[in-house]
């Protein structure tokens, strides 16, 4: 018998699975509450690689034509040595269908600000600088405590606030994200005249010195090397120690490392490496995103994955109209998941690994291309 009683969920992270995830289910008609820490509902961070399968999460979400316009499609990674010269040029696998672009790069900070614009359309309950303090579960549904002193009633709730999740430790998952060894430093600059495509070059100080283009005018610029104790370093050097590991580099670097001047502009930041395993769920509070998985850029799939999440979750509870149950749902949302999303995780762990090891006979394009071919597939 369908449950007669209008659906309601409440979303804990207003990041971009749990963004996303809101605006689908509000599409269905379901009744979504969402909760974000922070006051003001943005995002830290200077640009962000999208691969085809996130730009085609972002289509259904209804977002794609602003994302386009505010960012900037590559077909092509450039492959270079320290010096900058181009060994080789890879055309990308488009994951996400022939009408997609394969790689499109734009501010981080850009994306947040479409996507919650999204989010206040769908008509969602939106409350900033909100914490869930506790989950209370019976057999029909789940009572919030929150930290602002009231409580609400959800049929289900779903944890997409990230890999620092305090709701994943609160349901009794005791995974916690690793250091994978590797850090990376980000900073957004002003786009160097020729740079069309993505580019890494590999050697010299760094396991790798990247950029992407974000827009007409800019670029994020990255440089992945051993992580330090972030406490050994003074954030208003962020910029200075930038420089100082970008100068080996050829090509456009002198061009970038001169537009590397502001330190509140450079990002630093450990790779991770979280995957939990058995179940997402407990009882009716369910993980996507970061809080369930997390992985090292290296072929730049977290957020897709999210992403990803947000959709096929969103999918099988529109489908559902009888929520008196939605175990065996949660279950078959793992199933679902748990055999793409590990391979990216291990993928990505393995590519840096390899870097580390210096394991020069390592197959790492072979690798990369088996996983975005797998890619492909629908989720």
């Amino acid at each position: 018998m369908n449950d007669p009683r209008p659906r309601t969920v409440l979303v804990i992270g207003g990041g971009a699975s749990g963004n996303a995830v809101t605006v689908l289910l509000r599409r269905a008609g379901i009744a979504v509450e969402l909760i974000e820490a922070k006051p003001d509902w943005n995002v830290l961070g200077s640009g962000i690689t999208l691969q085809g399968n996130a730009l085609r999460v972002l289509r259904e979400v209804g977002v794609w034509d602003k994302v386009r316009e505010s960012g900037y499609a590559v077909d092509a990674v450039g492959l270079a040595a320290p010096d900058g010269t181009v060994f080789h040029v890879q055309q990308d696998i488009r994951t996400g269908g022939d009408d997609l672009p394969p790689i499109f790069g734009m501010q981080r900070p850009r994306l947040q600000e479409i996507l919650c614009e999204a989010v206040v359309e769908s008509d969602a309950t939106v409350r900033l600088g909100t914490t869930a303090e506790e989950l209370v579960q019976d057999a029909s549904g789940v009572t919030a405590r929150f930290s602002d002193g009231t409580e609400g009633r959800y049929d289900l709730v779903i944890a997409a606030d990230g890999v620092g999740s305090h709701t994943r430790a609160m349901i009794g998952i005791s995974d916690k994200p690793e250091p994978t060894g590797m850090a990376i430093w980000r900073v957004p600059v002003p786009r160097p005249e020729g740079v069309e495509r993505m580019q890494l070059s590999y050697g010299g100080p760094c396991y790798i010195a990247g950029y992407c283009p974000t827009s007409k005018n800019t670029i994020y610029a990255y440089l992945v090397e051993a992580n330090r104790d972030r406490a050994s370093i003074d954030p208003a050097s962020y910029a200075d120690e930038m420089r100082r590991l970008a100068a080996p580099y050829g090509g456009a670097w002198p061009e970038i490392a001169a537009s590397i001047t502001d330190p509140a502009k450079v990002n630093y930041t450990w790779f991770d490496r979280l995957l939990v395993e058995g179940s997402w769920h407990r009882g009716r509070v369910v993980l996507i995103g970061d809080a369930a998985h997390v992985c090292p850029p290296t072929i730049a799939q977290g957020a897709a994955m999210s992403l990803e999440d947000a959709s096929v979750l969103a999918e099988m509870l529109s489908e559902e109209q009888d929520w008196s149950s939605l175990d065996a749902l949660l279950t078959d949302f793992y199933e679902r998941r748990i055999n793409r999303v590990r391979m990216v995780v291990e993928a990505s762990v393995q590519l840096g690994q390899w870097q580390m090891d210096g394991a020069r006979d390592a197959d790492a394009p072979g690798l990369m291309s088996r996983t975005m071919s797998a890619l492909q597939e629908t989720p």
